[in-house]
């Protein structure tokens, strides 16, 4: 399998969401009967569209309004939340900033250290209001953020970075035990983000509960001009699903995975799970809402690093409130409000009463699904032209 690069060299062919369609099935379901759940540990969740662990996107606030309506959002403990007592000053400076200084900015915001108390705070804020806590840590603080977490009422933890592996080799620091670690926390732990099926393999068998599948697609993230690394989203999450599906064959375990960025509207969501995945995770989309702290701006993880930044800060403007981007009535004709809405119909559409049966559709390689017949709409910049 493979095509010829050159003497010597095959290379895989790997497809993203614009290259692909969904075919409608030889049954149609009324859109408001059909199942958008999903579980992770004793957790069964409505929405299974998680706001990303970024400052722009999910903050104390946001987060329990993301679990009124129905869904997760995750707080980054390595962000501004936990940086300093009040962060809407700081994200103000950096919706703020020009576009010369918005990196070097943020870099000297998240020079400020963490303060360990706080991540225990702002946990109680959301659980003080019956919200779903879920908090993301990097590899080398998971061990002591954790059980900080654990023991404030953290209801999920995810130990996220660019490329998470079971075996991590170095001589200068002490290497993390994933499965140490899950095994010890006594909360569902999602590991993230890998993109490939041995990888993916790996990470189950050390006790995760859920994987981020997704190296580079966010729309704020620069790893694939910085690094090179990627694996396109349809590729990486299909890959993915065949490991999740190997794994519960042989162990009898069902682990979720998460699609985690290159979605931006709802027929990107719908092409996700019908490759394979549980639950999706985004940010611009939820950047946009009124409610995300961001005040209309998104910037990637890893956009603050001191050496070798790999996101940056775009411009996503405010469109609508959650609830209009969740459930509508959508505003704009563009996909990006009303996601649930557009996963509802799709999966009515093609017949899929829960998510697993929407895993099951039909896909068909299709680079001019976006194209064939929109002439109008792209000499005019509207609806699919933009």
């Amino acid at each position: 399998m493979g095509e010829w690069l050159g003497r010597g060299r095959k290379a895989r062919r790997a497809y993203g969401f614009d290259e692909i369609a969904l075919v409608p099935g030889n049954v149609t379901i009324n859109p408001n009967e059909v199942d958008t759940s999903w579980q992770i540990g004793k957790h069964k969740i409505r929405v299974p569209i998680i706001a990303s662990a970024m400052d722009g996107v999910a903050d104390v606030k946001f987060a329990i309004e993301m679990s009124r309506m129905g869904g997760i959002a995750v707080i980054n403990l390595e962000g501004v939340q936990t940086r300093y007592a009040n962060p809407e000053d700081v994200l103000k400076k950096i919706a703020n900033a020009n576009l010369e200084e918005a990196t070097r900015l943020i870099q000297g915001i998240y020079k400020q250290p963490i303060q360990e108390k706080l991540i225990a705070k702002r946990i109680k804020e959301v659980k003080t209001k019956k919200g779903l806590a879920c908090v993301s840590s990097i590899p080398q603080r998971a061990e002591k953020f954790g059980k900080i977490a654990q023991d404030a009422g953290c209801d999920i933890f995810v130990v996220q970075s660019t490329v998470s592996t079971v075996k991590h080799i170095s001589t200068e620091y002490k290497t993390f035990d994933l499965e140490k670690f899950c095994h010890t926390m006594k909360i569902p732990v999602i590991i993230g983000n890998c993109v490939t099926y041995q990888t993916t393999l790996e990470l189950m068998d050390v006790g995760a509960k859920a994987l981020l599948i997704g190296v580079g697609p966010g729309a704020a993230c620069t790893t694939r001009g910085v690094l090179g690394l990627g694996v396109p989203q349809v590729t990486a999450i299909c890959d993915a699903a065949a490991a999740r599906d190997a794994h519960y064959k042989k162990k009898g375990i069902y682990i979720p995975i998460i699609a985690d960025g290159g979605m931006s509207t709802g027929g990107d969501i719908c092409k996700a799970f019908a490759c394979g995945a549980d639950a999706v995770m985004v940010g611009s989309a939820f950047a946009r809402t009124k409610e995300a702290p961001g005040g209309g701006y998104h910037w990637g993880m890893a956009t603050p690093h001191a050496n070798l930044p790999r996101g940056t800060r775009i411009h996503v403007g405010t469109t609508g409130s959650l609830e209009e981007i969740l459930y509508g009535p959508a505003k704009l004709d563009d996909g990006s409000q009303n996601l649930m809405g557009a996963l509802q119909t799709c999966m009515g559409n093609v017949g899929a009463m829960n998510i697993r049966e929407l895993q099951l559709t039909e896909l068909v390689i299709a680079p001019s699904i976006k194209t064939e017949g929109k002439i109008f709409q792209q000499a005019q910049r509207v609806g699919m032209g933009k």
